[in-house]
C-alpha cells in the first residue's frame, strides 16, 4: 500500500517559527537576567551551569521514552503540553522572585521542569517541519529555523540588560511567561498534519519500552551513522561546558561587564551569520564536508579564545567559533530527516537528542566543577607555571585552559572521524527514505 504524505503547508511553518522565537526571546532573557544576578551575587560558575545541567538532564534520561509519546500522540497536542509545561515553570521562578524567598534551587528544580517539556518539544519540532516543508527546501529551511537561535541570542541581551535595571528579575520572567502563552495559542488555531505509517514503523509498533527502543535500533542498523552520533555526542561535550563560560570568563579576562556584553552579542551575530550563510548557500553535497570542516574551525577558534586577551582577537574568535553551529545543526537535521521513515521521526530525534544531552550534560556537571574547585584556584600555584605561558596567570586563566584543552580534543576528533571512509561516504551509502 502506498501511503500519501501530508500536503505541505509553509504558512504554517513560517507561523509556528515567529511565534517559537518570540518565545525563545523571553527564554533567553530570563537565562541572560538570572546570569547577570547570579554571576554579581555569588562570583562563582558553577551555578550557571548546574541550571543548564538541569535544564538537559530530563532529555539525557528519558528522551527515548518522549520520543514514543511525540510519535504516538497528535503532534499539535505534544507543542502545545510543551509550551504550557515551560510556561508553568516561568510562573513558578515568578512566584519565587516576587515573594523574596529565592533561593538557588528554585532554579533548578525550574530549570529540570521546563527541560523535561522542553524534551518532548524538540523532537516534534523537528518531525513536524518534514511533514511541513517540501524536500527540495529542507536545508534552507532547516536552516531558517537556526537563524531564531543566534536572533533571540541577539536581541535578548540588549532587552535583558535594558529591562533588569527597569524592571528587574521579575519583570523579565513575566515578560518570558507572555512569550510562553502566545506560543501556545497560536499552536491550538494551525492544523498540524501526522505522518503517514510506513513498513518500518509499523514494524516498530509493539510495547512502550520497545518502542522507545526504536530510535536506538534505527542507528545501530546503520553502522556509520552510529558511529557518527558517537562523534557528535563526544562534540557536544566538548562545545557545551566551556561555551557556557562565556559570561564569567569574559568578565574576569576583560574586567568589564559592558564587553562581555558585546562579545556575547558577537557570539550570537557569529551563529546568525551561520545560519543565514547556509540559507542562501545550502552547504557542499555531501553535507559531512561542511559540517566536519565547521568543527574544525570551531576547534581552532577555542585555541585563539582561551589564550587571546585582546578584545578585538576575543570578540572576532568568539563570532568565528559559532558561526559552524547553527550551519552543522541544519544540516544532521535534514540528513536524518532524508534518512528516517517520517513516522519514526519523533523517536529517531528524540534518541538523537538524548544522545546529545548525554554529552552536553556531562560537560555542564564537569566543567563547572573543574573551573570553580580547581583549575581557577590553582592559577599562579605549584605548577602552574607549566601552562602559564599559554593562558597566563590572572583570573580567567582557568577557563581559558578549558577552551584550549576542548579546541585541541576537537581537532584531534574530528581528524580522526575524517579518515573513516564509511563516515565520508555515509550520504551516499543510506537511502533517502522520505523524499
Amino acid at each position: 500500500m502506498i501511503c500519501l504524505m501530508p500536503r505541505k503547508n509553509l504558512t504554517t511553518f513560517f507561523i509556528l517559527l515567529v511565534t517559537q522565537t518570540i518565545s525563545l526571546i523571553g527564554s533567553r532573557m530570563t537565562s541572560m537576567a538570572m546570569g547577570i544576578w547570579i554571576f554579581t551575587e555569588t562570583g562563582k560558575a558553577a551555578p550557571l551551569l548546574l541550571a543548564s545541567f538541569f535544564a538537559e538532564l530530563p532529555g539525557m534520561l528519558v528522551g527515548s521514552l518522549a520520543g514514543v509519546l511525540v510519535d504516538r500522540w497528535p503532534r499539535k497536542t505534544v507543542m502545545i503540553l510543551s509550551d504550557a509545561g515551560q510556561a508553568l515553570g516561568s510562573l513558578l521562578l515568578l512566584l519565587s522572585f516576587s515573594s523574596g524567598q529565592f533561593q538557588l534551587w528554585h532554579l533548578y528544580v525550574v530549570s529540570l521542569m521546563q527541560g523535561l517539556f522542553a524534551t518532548f518539544q524538540g523532537p516534534a519540532r523537528d518531525a513536524t517541519t518534514t511533514l511541513l516543508i517540501p524536500a527540495e527546501k529542507r536545508e534552507r529551511l532547516n536552516a531558517v529555523i537556526e537563524l531564531s537561535f543566534p536572533l533571540a541570542g541577539t536581541i535578548a541581551p540588549v532587552l535583558a540588560g535594558l529591562l533588569f535595571s527597569l524592571v528587574g528579575v521579575s519583570g523579565v520572567i513575566l515578560i518570558d511567561l507572555g512569550t510562553f502563552l502566545l506560543a501556545v495559542l497560536v499552536v491550538a488555531f494551525q492544523t498540524i498534519p501526522q505522518p503517514p505509517t510506513s513498513e518500518e514503523g509499523a514494524e516498530g509498533r509493539g510495547r512502550f519500552l520497545a518502542e522507545a527502543l526504536v530510535g536506538l535500533r534505527f542507528f545501530l542498523k546503520r553502522r556509520a551513522l552510529f558511529l557518527f552520533l558517537l562523534y557528535l555526542v563526544f562534540v557536544n561535550f566538548l562545545l557545551n561546558g566551556p561555551l557556557s563560560l562565556d559570561v564569567p570568563y569574559l568578565i574576569a579576562v576583560t574586567g568589564s561587564e559592558q564587553t562581555m556584553g558585546w562579545v556575547v552579542g558577537l557570539m550570537s551575530l557569529g551563529a546568525f551569520s551561520g545560519a543565514l550563510l547556509i540559507s542562501f548557500w545550502g552547504g557542499t553535497r555531501p553535507r559531512i564536508y561542511t559540517i566536519l570542516g565547521g568543527l574544525a574551525l570551531s576547534g581552532v577558534m577555542y585555541l585563539i579564545c582561551g589564550t587571546a586577551r585582546s578584545v578585538p582577537v576575543l570578540g572576532a574568535a568568539f563570532f568565528l567559533v559559532m558561526v559552524p553551529l547553527p550551519i552543522n545543526n541544519a544540516l544532521i537535521v535534514s540528513i536524518l530527516q532524508l534518512k528516517t521513515p517520517p513516522d519514526l521521526q519523533g523517536r529517531v530525534f528524540a534518541f538523537y537528542g538524548q544522545a546529545s544531552f548525554l554529552g552536553s550534560t556531562l560537560s555542564f556537571a564537569l566543567t563547572g566543577w573543574l573551573v570553580d574547585h580547581w583549575l581557577e584556584p590553582a592559577i599562579g600555584g605549584p605548577g602552574w607555571e607549566r601552562v602559564a605561558w599559554l593562558v597566563g596567570d590572572s583570573a580567567g586563566a582557568g577557563m581559558g585552559l578549558v577552551l584550549v584543552a576542548a579546541g585541541l580534543l576537537m581537532l584531534a576528533s574530528t581528524l580522526l572521524i575524517w579518515a573513516q571512509r564509511s563516515i565520508r561516504r555515509l550520504e551516499v551509502d543510506l537511502p533517502d527514505l522520505n523524499d
